[in-house]
């Protein structure tokens, strides 16, 4: 069975942003090849998806590294969040389907049921989804993938602590989606706004940490090709 390129992408991006491989390692074919069980033809392919994504750079006389972003680099990601999370809330109030919809209800059911439990590790999961569903609502493939890419390199650079009060967070959440139903796409773009402004003060920057351990395989043994 060959395993595409694209899930040997994610395995090495999530790889990267989890701090399994440090900022300025080498990653060589060879080695993730053999620590995904797959060849190394979806391996160069995902490298150089990961190039244009800003996770990989490629030097001289060292080939494939993970990328060392500045700080400002860092703090530029969150002020782009804050001009392309709007836009996403209302190209979706104008494009979302009622599946969509459908999802991003019950995502904020879910959430204000667990705020009020004080519930915070499914927040954070929730609060993902959240997001990401909303990025898939506005239609647009070419926003949903700068809106993803941005989420992973935040998720990369920064841990962002959990808000001091989830229920007025995820009614926020829900005030959003109100307008996307409605399909008031000035109104969803105020809200998100006002929403990412709210909580960028809850990003803090990451400390490069050292190499640890691998989270999960591409593939398994018995599939190696």
């Amino acid at each position: 069975m060959r395993i595409p390129a694209r899930s040997v992408c994610t395995a090495i991006r999530d790889d990267i942003v989890s701090g399994v491989f440090e900022r300025g390692s080498r990653l060589t074919e060879e080695q993730l090849a053999r620590r995904y069980g797959v060849s190394r033809v979806p391996v160069r392919e995902a490298l150089r998806t990961l190039e244009s994504e800003g996770f990989v750079v490629t030097r001289r006389h060292a080939g494939a590294c993970v990328a060392e972003p500045t700080e400002q680099e860092a703090a530029d990601l969150l002020e782009i969040r804050l001009l392309l999370e709007p836009l996403g809330a209302a190209r979706a109030a104008q494009r979302r389907t009622e599946a969509h919809l459908k999802v991003l209800r019950g995502l904020v059911r879910l959430g204000q049921d667990r705020a009020r439990r004080g519930q915070g590790e499914d927040l954070r999961s929730l609060g993902a989804w959240f997001h990401e569903t909303l990025a898939q609502a506005c239609g647009s493939p070419g926003l949903t993938s700068l809106l993803t890419q941005l989420r992973h390199k935040i998720a990369w650079m920064y841990a962002v602590e959990q808000p001091t009060r989830p229920v007025e967070a995820w009614a926020e959440h829900g005030a959003i989606v109100d307008a996307v139903a409605r399909g008031d796409a000035e109104r969803a773009r105020a809200l998100t706004a006002l929403h990412a402004e709210r909580t960028t003060g809850a990003h803090r920057l990451r400390i490069p940490a050292g190499v640890r351990p691998s989270q999960h395989p591409v593939n398994t043994v018995g599939d190696r090709i």
